[in-house]
């Protein structure tokens, strides 16, 4: 292979400072063309036609780069007399007898296909597979308000309640008032027992209501689909009902699932207090598609979740809704020792003693405990760069963080404890009242 001589390495570099200079680039593809590189001079030729599509200068550089005979109309032939006593447009087109005939046509695509690794193309066609024309936004910007959203749904996952640490008394509430029937399909319908359901988990945040509500899906076998009030609400009107009817849609299409409702009190806040016309219709339409029709929801577990109870809208706690309420308290002690093992499993301790950690942890959320995991290794971390000794997380650490660390449950339970003493009408919180006594918070 032939190298490049210093004249077409100068030529090189004044191209590439001036990269849209086409007589410049076609100079360059001359030098290389009678240096016996044709493919460097096929490709500068490219470049230039891109630069200057109609140039003929350019076509005909490249045909012959290729190998190919140039068009007759770009060959050199003999140059017609002008008559200065008649005007041009009425001179007849000169002959040229010894011409041969223009070719048959040439194949650019080819062309393009022999150099599309050396120059790319400058733009992006659609490809063999998008055959449908794409939807045109509308004026919003928002695109075809008829367009259905997409939902997520995960399938049948390996966590199940197993899988929760401790617990044992929510547990138990769970396998008697929801799995049981649900596990028992032909008792079911035996009894007459419609094969849906739907639970309301309440309590402080960060004590695993959605890891419960996972490990249920587990349980059962079934789909899982979280859907929070960001999924819901939009700002058009009619939207939000329609995506709230789109997610149940979903939901018992992909049946058995376990549909669970994040933060419900959002997604269904007391309409007396709404001052919005278009959220109490998104509540409107939640009651409906819990209702269903014609047993539209079998095989469709509705489990919702908040953490202030009393501004649930009280229609959704209706029966055949969310009849069945569970407290969901910060974890106990076998709790706080499977979540203390996980958040340190793979971090360096030693001389940790679980069992001691554990007491001094009491009333602590599940994030509070991750917290903790993660305070104790900055301080390990901070005094490795301070001794430049690296050292392992040890209980010093651990304990430290622990007496740093408040119970984030502590303002919920302050909350709650008013509204369970003043408004428990029909001893809905009952279990909450029984926590109170046992903590001595009354």
């Amino acid at each position: 292979m032939s190298t490049e001589s210093p004249l077409i390495q100068s030529m090189r570099t004044a191209v590439a400072a001036a990269p849209t200079d086409v007589p410049l680039r076609l100079h360059l593809a001359e030098l290389l063309l009678g240096e016996g590189l044709g493919e460097a001079a096929v490709a500068e030729a490219a470049v230039a036609l891109q630069h200057a599509p109609g140039d003929m200068g350019a076509r005909a550089l490249m045909m012959r780069a290729m190998g190919l005979p140039a068009p007759a109309a770009e060959r050199p032939g003999p140059e017609p007399t002008p008559a200065p006593e008649r005007p041009r447009a009425q001179e007849p087109a000169p002959e040229v007898p010894d011409a041969p005939a223009p070719p048959t046509g040439f194949d650019w695509a080819a062309a393009e296909n022999e150099v599309a690794d050396a120059v790319p193309p400058r733009f992006v066609t659609p490809g063999p597979t998008s055959t449908a024309p794409e939807a045109p936004l509308a004026a919003d910007g928002g695109g075809d308000p008829g367009d259905a959203m997409a939902w997520e749904v995960d399938t049948p996952g390996t966590v199940t309640l197993a899988d929760v640490g401790g617990m044992e008394e929510i547990k138990e509430r769970l396998e008697a008032a929801f799995l049981a029937p649900m596990r028992n399909p032909e008792l079911g319908r035996l009894y007459g027992k419609s094969l849906r359901g739907g639970l309301l988990m309440y309590g402080p945040p960060g004590c695993g209501k959605t890891f419960i509500a996972r490990a249920v899906a587990g349980e059962l076998g079934a789909s899982f689909m979280s859907v929070s009030i960001n999924d819901v609400l939009d700002m058009w009107m009619g939207n939000s009902e329609r995506n709230m009817h789109e997610v149940f849609e979903t939901a018992r299409r992909q049946a058995p699932c376990v549909l669970f409702l994040d933060e419900v009190d959002a997604l269904g806040a007391k309409r007396s207090r709404m001052q919005h016309g278009g959220m109490r219709n998104t509540v409107n339409q939640l009651l409906t598609e819990l209702d269903g029709v014609d047993g539209a929801n079998e095989g469709v577990f509705v489990l919702a979740a908040t953490n202030v109870p009393w501004d649930v809208d009280i229609a959704l706690r209706r029966p055949g809704r969310l009849d069945r309420t569970l407290l969901v308290l910060p974890p106990d002690a076998p709790a706080r020792e499977a979540i203390l093992r996980y958040h340190l499993r793979d971090r360096p301790i030693e001389s940790v003693d679980l069992g001691k950690l554990v007491k001094v942890t009491e009333d602590l959320s599940g994030a509070d405990l991750a917290h903790l995991c993660e305070s104790a290794s900055g301080r390990a971390l901070l005094d490795s760069t301070r001794t430049g000794v690296v050292r392992m997380i040890n209980m010093k650490d651990l304990l430290g963080a622990a007496k740093e660390i408040r119970p984030s449950t502590d303002p919920w339970f302050a909350s709650a404890r008013n509204v369970a003493m003043f408004a428990n009408e029909g001893g809905v919180y009952d279990e909450l009242l029984a926590h109170l006594k046992r903590k001595r918070k009354l």
